[in-house]
């Protein structure tokens, strides 16, 4: 019996890395695969290829479940990276559900703000995102440019010039190391809707990824191209700091989640948990519930927004209905 580590994971098929570095594609017994990156295995030797024989005890799984199916995403996780931008404006009911999926699964979310050059979007982005902070959230703000040149039209359109190139690249620079400095010795999930800049992230911080995620994906797929559910990246030498990339998504299901638990996972709402009269308090009408007498638009630490509770109420509805 073989000890690996899931790095990549397509269909019935995933890529386990030994100790020593070599990567072996590996089925998974019976019709459906379990694995998912980020899971440490024990596997079995067959001719070129193996046989997942058994899935390590997991320290954290995150995924999402809607009321048809579920999709697990990483497991093992430290951080979640959610990656939003400034334009398009972003969806705050995704974000606050994959928020309360960290907060279940007990992984730390780090919040990221994309597009910080288009100064008039982001500032109100970042408005929108204050309440997050207030909440104990860490926002990050950044400005992600493509690595490679982007194909402009009309052709008249200026090229930069030497001082601009090299005021990006300090730029660049900059970014990384802030980046690198919040992943450091962590393994970390890079998640967001498509668009976001989250391939930027991932090229900027790895200028190889595109290529070892075809070599990923040829292995996988006997030669076609095929972009892996997700991939692990390796930030150093000392494979002590990895990334794992995955997919855009549009929506987070959160039926996984108990409805009476679903306000200790929404730290505006935990910080009254225990002071409501009522201990099965659902937090919508009950009298002398904590949270209802603390709804206020002012920007207090202490205040829960409306907007906030309305979202409380749509999610706990929402699980009352789940078959699960």
């Amino acid at each position: 019996m073989n000890s690996g580590l899931v790095v990549g994971s397509h269909g019935h098929h995933v890529v386990v890395e030994t100790p020593a570095g070599e990567r072996v594609i590996c089925h998974a017994r019976g019709k459906k695969n379990q694995c998912v990156v980020g899971d440490r295995v024990q596997w079995q030797a067959s001719k070129d290829e193996g046989t997942i024989e058994k899935i390590e005890s997991r320290r954290n799984l995150l995924y999402r479940q809607d009321d048809i199916r579920s999709k697990q995403f990483a497991a093992n996780l430290d951080l979640v990276l959610f990656v939003l931008a400034a334009e398009p404006v972003f969806s705050e009911s995704q974000l606050a559900r994959a928020l309360i999926s960290c907060e279940a699964a007990k992984i730390t979310p780090v919040i990221v703000l994309n597009k910080a050059d288009l100064t008039v979007p982001f500032n109100d982005a970042m408005l929108r995102l204050a309440p997050y902070k207030r909440m104990g959230y860490d926002v990050l703000g950044l400005a992600i440019k493509p690595t490679r040149p982007v194909r402009t039209e009309p052709a008249e359109v200026p090229r930069p010039t030497n001082q601009g190139l090299r005021q990006a690249q300090s730029e660049r620079i900059e970014v990384v190391e802030q980046l690198l400095q919040v992943l450091q010795g962590k393994t970390t999930f890079v998640m967001g809707a498509s668009g976001v800049g989250k391939s930027s992230l991932i090229n900027l911080l790895l200028p190889d990824a595109e290529i070892a995620t075809r070599e990923i994906s040829t292995a996988l797929n006997s030669g076609k191209h095929t972009t892996t559910t997700t991939s692990w990246f390796w930030l150093d030498e000392s494979k002590k700091s990895a990334i794992i990339d995955s997919p855009g998504f549009q929506e987070f299901g959160l039926h996984h989640v108990d409805k009476m638990h679903l306000a200790k996972l929404m730290p505006d709402f935990a910080q009254y948990d225990g002071e409501c009269r009522f201990y099965n308090c659902t937090h919508l009408h009950e009298p002398q519930c904590a949270v209802l007498a603390n709804l206020s638009d002012e920007p207090m630490d202490t205040a829960i927004h409306p907007s906030r509770h309305a979202f409380y109420a749509r999610v706990f509805e929402e699980l009352s209905q789940s078959k699960f």
